[in-house]
C-alpha cells in the first residue's frame, strides 16, 4: 500500500513538471490521473488496490460521526424528559478481531460515543465488556455494535 501511495505522489510531481505549472490543482489533478493508472495497472501489482482501503477509512470516520450524532441526541433525550426511565446494563459483545490495534480501536470508538464505556477485555481478549446508559434489548446492541463499527474496522483492516 505504502509502495502505491508513493507512486501516486511521483506521478502527481511528473505530471506537474510536465505541465509546467507548479501549483496545487495541477498536482491534485495529477494525483487523479495517478490514481488512474494505478486502477487500471491494479492486477500487475501485488497488493490490492489502495484507495479501496482509503474510501474504508473515510466510510469509519462517517460512520463514528454519524453515530456521534445519534448517541448525542439519545443523551439530550434522556436528560430533557422529565422522569428517568432508563435501562442501563453491561452487555458482552464477543468480538472477531484479530490484532490488539483493531481491538483498541473498537473499544475507543465505543467509549467516545456518549452514553457508552468500555470497561474491561476478557481474559482472551475476544469479548469487550460495555457499560450503556440505556440498553432496552441487549441482543441488538450486540448487533449493532457488530454491524457497524466491527464491520468497518474489518474493511480497514482487510
Amino acid at each position: 500500500m505504502q509502495f502505491q501511495i508513493l507512486v501516486n505522489i511521483v506521478i502527481a510531481f511528473i505530471w506537474m513538471f510536465l505541465q509546467n505549472e507548479f501549483s496545487v490543482v495541477q498536482f491534485m489533478f495529477g494525483y487523479i490521473v495517478g490514481l488512474g493508472m494505478l486502477f487500471f495497472l491494479r492486477r500487475f501489482l501485488r497488493y490490492e488496490f489502495y484507495f479501496r482501503k482509503v474510501v474504508a477509512i473515510f466510510k469509519l470516520i462517517f460512520l463514528f460521526i454519524y453515530k456521534l450524532i445519534l448517541a448525542n441526541i439519545d443523551v439530550i433525550k434522556v436528560i430533557i424528559k422529565p422522569k428517568l426511565d432508563i435501562e442501563p446494563g453491561i452487555i458482552a459483545v464477543p468480538t472477531v478481531l484479530k490484532t490488539d490495534w483493531e481491538k483498541t480501536l473498537l473499544a475507543n470508538l465505543i467509549s467516545l460515543t456518549p452514553g457508552t464505556l468500555t470497561m474491561d477485555f476478557s481474559e482472551d481478549g475476544q469479548t469487550l465488556f460495555i457499560h450503556a446508559l440505556n440498553v432496552p434489548d441487549k441482543e441488538a446492541a450486540v448487533r449493532e455494535i457488530h454491524d457497524s463499527f466491527e464491520k468497518a474496522i474489518l474493511e480497514v483492516t482487510e
